[in-house]
């Protein structure tokens, strides 16, 4: 294995790491939501600049090995695919930072309603992350689609919650402050999921050589 190979192993690495740090920013946000678990919700906020930094140094890998090496074909692809994942995973990061932020707020009041859907939405939405990431170390395109396949399974929950919380509204119009942070919540976890989409679209041009964005799910 030559010196530059050990090189792109090493990116894929810190791509990884980057991956594992937002993936356990989202799960904890969340559960510090459901949980009412306030120190939880802080310490996401807190990892924030942690996620940010990563950003920049993978960037600053990124353009060091473009510079030194100035590859082509595939290399290339794989470099420039490295970047956009992490600008992905860096926005992710602010998205989960801004569901802990709001969960800090939702933990000062009585509760709404029980949690059921927005911990799914989590679930499905991590779950995207975690196979973009796969698909991504594996140069895995079938998994790439299939992430790309279930952005709608999140599309669906979120517009479950937002009409759900529709209702309560208009029950009860003292409830809107409640109601805008749980729906701000909701929308968050929407923008992960595309993120994760992203992510998994990128994989294809690494794989393929093609750009997939603002398609629809590509055919096996």
């Amino acid at each position: 294995m030559t010196v530059f190979e050990d090189e792109l192993t090493r990116l894929n690495g810190m791509v990884l790491a980057m991956g594992e740090l937002v993936k356990e920013q989202i799960n904890d946000s969340v559960r510090a939501l459901v949980e009412r678990e306030t120190k939880l919700a802080t310490k996401v906020v807190e990892t924030e600049p942690q996620v940010d930094a990563l950003d920049v140094e993978l960037d600053e890998e990124c353009i060091r090995l473009i510079a030194r090496y100035q590859p082509v074909a595939a290399d290339l692809r794989l470099i420039t695919t490295a970047m956009k994942i992490t600008t992905d995973l860096e926005r992710m990061g602010d998205q989960a930072a801004n569901i802990a932020k709001k969960a800090i707020d939702l933990n000062k009041e009585e509760i709404l309603k029980p949690y059921i859907d927005i911990p799914q939405m989590s679930n499905v939405a991590q779950g995207m992350t975690r196979d973009a990431l796969e698909a991504f170390v594996r140069r895995d395109k079938t998994l790439a689609v299939a992430v790309m396949a279930m952005d709608s399974k999140v599309d669906h929950l979120r517009d479950q919650v937002l009409n759900e919380l529709s209702f309560y509204i208009a029950k009860d119009p003292s409830m809107a402050p409640r109601v805008l942070k749980i729906g701000f919540i909701t929308q968050s976890l929407e923008r992960i999921a595309d993120h994760a989409t992203n992510i998994a679209e990128m994989v294809i041009y690494l794989v393929e050589g093609r750009i997939v964005r603002h398609q629809a799910v590509p055919e096996e």
